[in-house]
């Protein structure tokens, strides 16, 4: 991962939890995990890590996260057993 990926990991993982990471910033930090990444109907992204699967759904029309999709981002993260 390049200092960019921990960067969008550390803000994850930051208490409180931080609203407006960019999306694409997450799904960058997500293939240099290792994760795989297929397109759902609609906005549905499915990401497979670590054995561990789950659907987010990309936020729109703005291009930010909103504070619940980073806090199921960081239960992910960690069911992967990803750190920060």
């Amino acid at each position: 991962m390049n200092k960019k990926h921990q960067k969008t990991l550390q803000q994850i993982f930051q208490t409180p939890v931080q609203a407006g990471i960019v999306w694409k910033d997450i799904e960058a930090m997500l293939v240099a995990l290792g994760a795989e990444i297929s397109e759902g109907s609609g906005s549905r992204v499915r990401i497979a890590l670590n054995d561990v699967r789950a659907v987010f759904h990309r936020p729109h029309p703005q291009k930010e996260t909103d504070k619940g999709a980073v806090v199921s981002m960081r239960r992910f993260l960690k069911e992967a057993g990803i750190k920060c």
